[in-house]
Order: structure tokens, then sequence, then C-alpha cells
């Protein structure tokens, strides 16, 4: 298939070649640990500005202090603070971790909702972390924009949008919406681990032949292995 064959085409077989690679659903794919719905939301929180393993190695001591929404609600700032200080920002985080686990109380009887008009009310909460609660924690639509994602389907030609609502509203048209949740994690598995933001590794890209590698440096886009389909 050509590089500049509808995106709609080129769609169907990047999702398809990702996924022999990184096999699994949105749920197993999902590199935050997390026991429940809740347990996500809060570890989402924690992974803005900081790496998964990070938020890994601080979530089992939050989580064995406060397994439930009212337990997190009823916390001291300052307890929070210090547990999850080495994610970074954690002064705004333990106020958006207490304001959410509050709003669930308050409003959702402890139980986290699955829409996502219902899961941006929660505060810390945005589009991306509520869309990445809906496809790993329910199995609902939902494909979460990150930095991984904007770059990889910019690169790809897969969407012309430049902010993460126009980005996911073309990625949405492009596939059915059982693949949104998986698909968006294995780009940003392919984002880190070969499609990265400075030196791009074409040449080992199972992408290659598809890729019209917009905004890459010519000195990243060096031939690479050509697949059929």
């Amino acid at each position: 298939m050509p590089r500049l064959a509808p995106a709609s085409q080129r769609a169907t077989v990047i999702d398809a070649r990702l996924e022999r690679r990184f096999p699994g659903d949105a749920s197993t794919l999902c590199a935050l640990r997390h026991r429940d719905a809740f347990e996500l939301v809060v570890a989402t929180v924690l992974s803005a500005q900081c790496t998964d393993e990070r938020v890994n190695e601080v979530t089992p001591a939050l989580f064995a202090r406060y397994r439930t929404p009212a337990a997190l609600a009823g916390a001291r700032q300052g307890d929070v603070e210090a547990i999850i200080k080495p994610t970074g920002f954690f002064h705004s985080k333990a106020t958006h971790l207490l304001g959410l686990s509050a709003r669930l109380v308050e409003r959702y009887d402890g139980e986290v909702p699955t829409a996502l008009d219902d899961l941006v009310t929660l505060p810390g909460v945005g589009r991306k972390t509520a869309n990445v609660v809906r496809s790993v924690a329910f199995g609902e639509p939902g494909l979460p924009v990150d930095t991984h994602v904007t770059r990889l389907s910019r690169r790809l030609g897969l969407t012309r949008g430049k902010d993460p609502v126009a980005i996911e509203r073309s990625l949405c048209r492009l596939l059915p919406s059982s693949r949104w949740g998986a698909f968006s994690v294995r780009l940003i598995l392919h984002g880190r681990s070969t499609c990265t933001a400075r030196k791009p590794a074409c040449d080992r890209c199972e992408l290659e032949d598809l890729c019209p590698r917009i905004g890459v440096a010519a000195t990243a886009a060096s031939p690479g292995r050509r697949r059929a389909g």
C-alpha cells in the first residue's frame, strides 16, 4: 500500500501492524497499575508530566492508606502531598485528587461514572484522562490523545488537526469505536520505542512504507524496510 493512500485505508493497516507488535486490548496494554476505575483515575492524574514507572512506584502506598474515594476525600492535603511528591507538581495534583474524590462521594455515591461528560466534571480530569478511564477501566469507546498520539497521527498523515479534540475526532472517524482505546495505547507505545520526538527510528519502523513523515527532519527519514499490506 502506498504511503499516500487514503488515511482511512492506511489507518486500518497501521492498526493491524501495531497490534501484531503490541497485542491486547486497552486494559492489558495500559502500563498504569490499578485495581479499579478509581485507582485508574488517580494514577492517570498523577501521570501528568511524570512517567508511568514513577507513578507505579508511588500509588501502592497511596492506595494502601486511601483505598476509596471517601477515604481520600477525608485526607489531609499535606499527607497526600508527602506520598505523591516524587510524581512532581504534587501540590496541584493533591488538590485535584482530594477534589475529585469529594466529587465522587458527593455526586456519584463513591463510584466513578462512565459517561465522558460526567468524568470531565471531576477536578483534574480532562478529556484525555476521561477517555483513558472509559477505554481501560470500562471497555467503552474512548481515544485518549496525548503528546505521542498527537505527534504520530500527524507524522503518519492521519489528521491535519492541531488540538487534541480535533485529532481525536479525526482518528475516531478512521477506525471502529471498538478499536479506539487500544489504537491510542499502541501509538503511545510505538512513540516511546520507535517514533520518538527528536530522533525517530525510521530505518526499523514497521510503518515506514505507510508514513509520509510529516514534520520529520531529513536526517531521521533514512530509507527503511518496506512491507506489503
